[in-house]
């Protein structure tokens, strides 16, 4: 009994002991990396982006060691808005929804109202997936509300705004925009005047007004030109040459299509010169190795603390021997749960690892469709329209200008080819089943014949991400089968059973063992289950020499995002 007693005592003292040191240290740090995080928010707005994200991960590094959720999300934002401030949005956009994770869990709801405003701007402006940037500013606005922050309320309303009358919603954004044109002048800020002004000359275009439309418009270009907004400036070129070539003022449409491309390619000189002057910092990756940094400071951590309780235990009482037993006990227990958890987190990098070299190819892919067919082809597009008006206005119909129209718009079908090549038009207009279905009958021939069954509809449409990682894997499949398998018969199979994809390729060719496909090179086998295994989907090999093979995929579907009425 007496034992008990003494070990109790023993326990509350050390209980104390650590509850004291561990509050002085934690409010230490506390202070430490909020000032560091203050320091690498004011690098960012200097834009000197390399070392803000050097020391944000390190704010982001010790505030995940004192488990404090506020700062965790600030850093996440500040890492996050750099990427922004670079224009490489998807991974502004993975550390903006780290960062909302943990926001949500105080009770800071200026940052919550920043978080979810940038996140509209990603999906809004970024990846045009609008349904999903009106429902994050809507949360934002929620939030602005519960401040009372009247400029924020109004930023936020505009940037609503804005999304709905780029959809040709102006029903529903017009109320946002009365409440804007109310109390912008008391509560609105100089810099979204431009913006203001633009929503304005759009929504007078859609009513049909003219006269009001040319005013808005003619004053946002005042504004914008006097001011350092070039974003909207831009914007607002390009909204007044479309309501310009709506009225049919065709010459001065062009001179506002000129100056927003001018701007526009300012834009991203500027862009391309701020990733210039940044080295490659793979913070996904890096993310993973501080978890594993964390551990082995947390391990040693343990090791100190174990230690100072010994020498406690030695001047307090004659029962160290238990204590000893004890605390080596757990300290085996912990060892071999780090130790496992270390093997998990090295697995988990080595499929990041891979996963982002594939997720960068196909962002790459896009990101060059986009500049072949949103920039080259609409630059040669204008540049055919300038010859017809000149030709028009001149009366001008020489060999050589019609030969000239002519191989500027062989040119742009070129161009619209090689841009549909890289992301193709069918998966991108009509689904993956419709562009699935052509792949089939693409790459069948007199050699091997690809046949093609599938349960779903060939309208059925997912997330816009899903649909190409998957096709891009089942064209991988289909191109192996081509190159390797000398089958002269193949089948792809889809399901769609119980929100969950199944796939099933399957062909007659000379098979091949399955220890062999872990060497396989480039974008193989290993890479594929790799890829699946981040979707948390399931693939299984069944192939003989000799016995053909078959391959089946089972991953979770990523739906398409409802639109918002």
């Amino acid at each position: 009994m007496i034992y008990k007693c003494i070990f109790r005592l023993l326990f509350v003292l050390l209980i104390s002991y650590s509850n004291f040191s561990f509050s002085h240290t934690k409010k230490t740090a506390k202070e430490e990396t909020a000032a560091l995080l203050k320091e690498s928010t004011r690098l960012m707005r200097a834009e000197k982006f390399e070392k803000s994200l050097i020391l944000s991960r390190k704010t982001l590094s010790k505030a995940i060691a004192i488990k404090d959720d506020n700062l965790i999300a600030a850093s996440y934002n500040t890492i996050a808005a750099n990427f922004d401030q670079l224009a490489e949005y998807e991974k502004a956009l993975f550390y903006y929804k780290k960062g909302i994770i943990y926001a949500n869990r105080t009770n800071n709801h200026h940052l919550k109202n920043w978080i979810n405003n940038n996140l509209g701007n990603i999906y809004c402006f970024d990846k045009k997936e609008y349904a999903k940037g009106i429902y994050y500013y809507k949360k934002s606005l929620k939030y602005s509300t519960k401040i009372a922050d009247s400029s924020e309320i109004i930023l936020t309303k505009l940037n609503i705004t804005w999304a709905y009358f780029d959809i040709g919603k102006f029903n529903l954004g017009l109320p946002y925009l009365d409440y804007i044109n109310k109390y912008h002048k008391k509560h609105g800020d100089k810099s979204t005047i431009v913006a203001l002004n633009m929503l304005n000359g759009m929504y007078y275009s859609h009513v049909n007004n003219p006269k009001k439309a040319n005013f808005y418009f003619e004053q946002a270009i005042q504004l914008g030109q006097q001011g350092n907004e070039k974003s909207d400036l831009s914007f607002t070129y390009q909204e007044y040459a479309n309501f310009l070539f709506k009225t049919k003022n065709f010459e001065k449409a062009y001179l506002n299509l000129k100056a927003y491309n001018e701007i526009a390619n300012e834009l991203n000189t500027e862009e391309k010169l701020k990733k210039i002057n940044v080295a490659g910092i793979n913070l996904e990756i890096d993310e993973y190795k501080r978890e594993i940094d964390n551990i082995k400071t947390n391990h040693q951590l343990l090791l100190e603390k174990q230690s100072k309780n010994k020498l406690i235990s030695i001047s307090i009482i004659s029962i160290l021997l238990l204590i000893i037993v004890f605390s080596y006990l757990y300290f085996q227990n912990s060892q071999l749960k780090q130790t496992n958890k270390l093997k998990d987190i090295e697995s988990k990098i080595q499929e990041k690892i891979i996963t982002a070299s594939i997720d960068g190819q196909e962002i790459e892919r896009k990101k060059i469709a986009a500049f072949l067919h949103d920039n080259i082809s609409a630059l040669l597009s204008a540049a055919a329209l300038h010859l017809t008006i000149f030709s028009s206005k001149n009366k001008n119909n020489s060999e050589e200008i019609t030969k000239t129209k002519a191989i500027l718009i062989q040119t742009h079908y070129k161009i619209r080819d090689l841009s549909h090549q890289l992301t193709p038009s069918l998966l991108t207009r009509f689904g993956l089943f419709y562009a699935l279905k052509d792949l089939c009958e693409m790459n069948s021939n007199s050699t091997i014949h690809f046949n093609y069954h599938s349960n779903v509809s060939d309208d059925t449409r997912y997330n816009e991400d899903y649909e190409t990682r998957m096709y891009y894997i089942i064209s991988e499949l289909l191109n192996n089968i081509m190159k390797h398998s000398e089958a002269s018969k193949a089948k792809l199979t889809l399901k769609e059973i119980k929100s969950k994809l199944h796939i099933q390729v399957k062909d007659n060719g000379k098979g091949f063992e399955i220890k062999q496909y872990q060497t396989i090179e480039g974008f193989g086998l290993n890479q594929i289950k790799a890829r699946i295994n981040t979707m948390d989907g399931k693939i299984k090999i069944i192939s003989k020499p000799g016995e053909g093979t078959t391959i089946e995929i089972i991953a979770p579907i990523e739906y398409k995002a409802k639109s918002i009425v």
